[in-house]
């Protein structure tokens, strides 16, 4: 039996012993106040996190991958993230993978006993060929969780570079990875519930890696998402806009440009500012790494 009562995260929080009692009112300046202690303890991983996203960047310029691996909320929050990276940016499918224990059916619902299969979780990373190219992150809130924990010691054992992310000061069971990431979010409003502060600060964090790797990719132009992709009304909008600010064209003829440019808004910016073809476009994207920067760089 574990006896998770040491972790801060399970222990009572004494600002919200008579949370019970509290008005509707008192009840959300509690909690607001109780989240506003995240992102300081989340700055202080800052270093942490920064060597995890050189892993990530360097797994994907490889041709490698990312894979989340959690339990409960935490396997949520990987696939959620690693489900968000592929429209955002056009990243190609399976670069950012997101595992859960439970398989699927626990994105909806509780699935017994899954966080503590040891060997589901070989079973898939045996599935996906995980090597020395590829970097997993464990996500854990208690570093308890033995899917987590058996899935971050067969990743290491096949060469690749291991995180784990944890929202206490370290994991229940010790387990060997490259890098530790501890964000010491304390007690719980409602005790033990880590979804709440925990898991908060777990999508801060796993946020902060997705972006600035693909930031670090050359996914963005500034602070524009110039990879997305244009597969909705809204997204087909959101492109010609940024179409419009990079170019200087008006709204019409940076529809069209999309449009033209089969709905990259990347290859629309570049097909403008080279004078050149699609395909022209598409070559001088490759030659550059994705840097949108490089290439108007030229024209200048």
């Amino acid at each position: 039996m574990i006896n998770r009562g040491e972790l801060k995260t399970e222990q009572q929080n004494s600002i919200s012993e008579n949370i019970d009692l509290m008005s509707i009112k008192d009840i959300l300046l509690t909690i607001n106040e109780e989240d506003n202690k995240i992102t300081s303890a989340i700055k202080k991983a800052l270093p942490q996190i920064e060597e995890v996203i050189k892993y990530t960047s360097n797994s994907i310029k490889k041709g490698g991958r990312v894979f989340y691996i959690g339990a409960g909320t935490s396997g949520r929050l990987g696939v959620l993230d690693a489900s968000e990276i592929q429209p955002t940016f056009s990243l190609k499918p399976n670069v950012f993978i997101g595992l859960i224990a439970g398989g699927d059916k626990a994105l909806k619902s509780s699935v017994e006993g899954a966080e503590d299969d040891k060997t589901s979780i070989v079973n898939e990373l045996k599935s996906y060929k995980i090597c020395n190219k590829d970097t997993l992150i464990g996500i854990s809130c208690s570093g308890a969780a033995k899917y987590v924990v058996s899935g971050l010691s067969y990743a290491r054992k096949s060469g690749a570079k291991t995180a784990y992310l944890v929202t206490n000061n370290k994991p229940y069971f010790a387990t060997e990875v490259d890098t530790l990431i501890t964000v010491i979010t304390g007690p719980e409003i409602l005790t033990g519930s880590t979804r709440m502060k925990a898991g908060t600060a777990t999508k801060m964090v796993l946020n902060m890696i997705s972006t600035t790797t693909m930031i670090k990719l050359g996914k963005v132009y500034g602070n524009l998402m110039v990879d997305l992709m244009a597969v909705n009304i809204k997204l087909c909008e959101r492109g010609a806009r940024i179409i419009s600010q990079v170019s200087g064209l008006n709204l019409k003829n940076s529809e069209a440009l999309l449009m033209k440019a089969d709905y990259s808004v990347k290859c629309a910016i570049v097909m403008h500012s080279l004078d050149c073809t699609l395909m022209e476009a598409k070559h001088q994207i490759i030659i550059s790494n994705g840097f949108l920067s490089k290439i108007l760089k030229l024209k200048k």
